[in-house]
């Protein structure tokens, strides 16, 4: 996503017009709209100042990064460096779990909301899964909190060890 998606995203969110947001930011309308059409690119300090007046903040966030772990039998397992967060709305909502992740039980739907189909699902994820299905469907903080209820075979908890064992400890005064 660009920086002018980024405003413009920021801008309707915020249920703004163009010339609400350049007022409440102190530029012109015409500046906003060029900056949301990539005709200009602000500065850092300026795209600030625009998310700051829509009442959003820029963060920057750890990129993660999946490596791929051989367990026995010629199995793997996409493992992240570090948890990720989802947002509320993706984190609790109800999903149906593609084919290539559910199998055995194709068109279920899952709550997450509900602890145990969560759990259900991220035992589903953290054995069928690839990055973006890890990426879609598992909050850091909620699998830290699952962490110990989780049935997961052997080799694959020891791949996913270290992760949640460093969540725990960024966690820790």
């Amino acid at each position: 996503m660009g920086t002018g998606d980024l405003l413009a995203r920021a801008r309707r969110a915020a249920g703004l017009s163009q010339d609400e947001l350049a007022h409440r930011a102190q530029t012109s309308r015409p500046t906003v709209s060029a900056y949301e059409h990539n005709r200009k690119s602000p500065t850092m300090e300026t795209a600030v100042r625009l998310l700051a007046a829509a009442g959003h903040v820029l963060e920057a966030t750890r990129q993660v990064e999946f490596n791929e772990h051989v367990l026995p039998r010629g199995h793997t397992a996409t493992v992240p460096d570090t948890l990720q967060r989802l947002t509320v709305s993706q984190a609790m909502r109800t999903v149906i779990l593609p084919l290539h992740l559910n199998w055995s039980d194709p068109g279920r739907s899952f709550n997450l909301s509900d602890r145990a189909d969560r759990a259900r699902v991220y035992e589903i994820v953290l054995r069928e899964g690839q990055a973006g299905d890890i990426s879609t469907y598992v909050d850091g903080a909620l699998l830290v909190d699952l962490w110990d209820e989780l049935v997961l075979p052997r080799t694959l908890r020891a791949a996913w060890e270290p992760v949640i064992t460093a969540a725990l400890s960024e966690t820790r005064p």
